[in-house]
């Protein structure tokens, strides 16, 4: 179901890139109801089996955001229609490697072995047990699709192209995100693998444990310091990335400027005044 929604998401998003002008709008709804319906439905797996605190967070906020994206979409603001592209161009990434198995598989794999060969290098624990299985003593992490930063590669290359830029900034954003995400991935990877199976971060269970012997450190590994350093860095990519295209910067701005009043209608809060 979860993935169906997804699916349907992606399906909805690149149509938008497609059809004509005037219906759009209605394929950036259709895509963004897919795709929080699928982080609500997700809940239960994040908050009791993998005991992670950020996609939760990121579900409830998806609500208000839907509603005011939603509205805004329908009486054809440019903004919300441009961050709409964004999240299609993400999606058109994302969807070879997503969705074509051979993709996916081959991408995991050279993760994977990438991480094997890092951790190998600078004297880690851990070694390859199998062509996605990284292992030391009865501690094992398996490298999916979320441990590839495709995800993240999208985002940000979605980002970097929802509005028209010149050849020059698109191949200097593509420069600064790729490579960039790609190869701290890999370190992320070998820290959380490390940690987890050496066993660093065995403290807290009440908080940290989800009834997995040794969970603890990969809570505090993967799902908190992994989870929070990622957040930081996207936001210092992005920040990187409105240095090369400045309409970017401004088209951020003002998002975060309609939001913010969105929300202070619903609250009754007046806007501040500015001179």
């Amino acid at each position: 179901m979860l993935n169906s929604l997804v699916f349907l998401s992606a399906i909805a998003f690149i149509a938008f890139l497609i059809i004509p002008q005037d219906k759009k709008k209605y394929c950036a709804v259709a895509g963004w109801i897919f795709i929080v319906l699928s982080l609500i439905l997700d809940l239960p797996f994040y908050i009791y089996e993998e005991n992670n605190f950020l996609y939760p967070m990121m579900a409830v906020l998806s609500i208000p955001f839907l509603i005011i994206t939603v509205s805004e979409l329908l009486r054809d603001n440019n903004l919300t229609i441009y961050l709409s592209r964004g999240a299609a161009i993400a999606f058109l990434i994302y969807f070879p490697f997503g969705y074509i198995p051979e993709l996916g598989n081959w991408l995991i794999g050279t993760v994977a072995a990438q991480v094997a060969w890092i951790g190998a290098a600078i004297g880690c624990h851990y070694s390859m047990v199998d062509w996605n299985l990284l292992q030391y003593s009865v501690f094992r992490v398996e490298i999916i699709h979320a441990c590839t930063g495709i995800q993240s590669i999208a985002i940000m290359l979605g980002l970097s192209f929802c509005l028209p830029t010149t050849l020059k900034q698109k191949i200097y954003s593509f420069l600064v995100v790729v490579p960039v995400i790609y190869i701290l991935n890999l370190f992320r990877n070998v820290f959380v693998v490390e940690a987890y199976t050496q066993q660093w971060f065995n403290f807290l269970p009440e908080i940290a444990s989800n009834g997995e012997y040794g969970y603890e450190s990969f809570f505090w590994a993967h799902n908190v310091l992994a989870e929070l350093g990622a957040l930081v860095f996207l936001i210092l990519l992005a920040l990187a990335i409105f240095k090369i295209i400045p309409d970017l910067g401004d088209f951020a701005r003002d998002l975060i400027n309609l939001y913010a009043a969105r929300v202070r209608e619903w609250t009754g809060k007046k806007s501040p005044k500015t001179d």
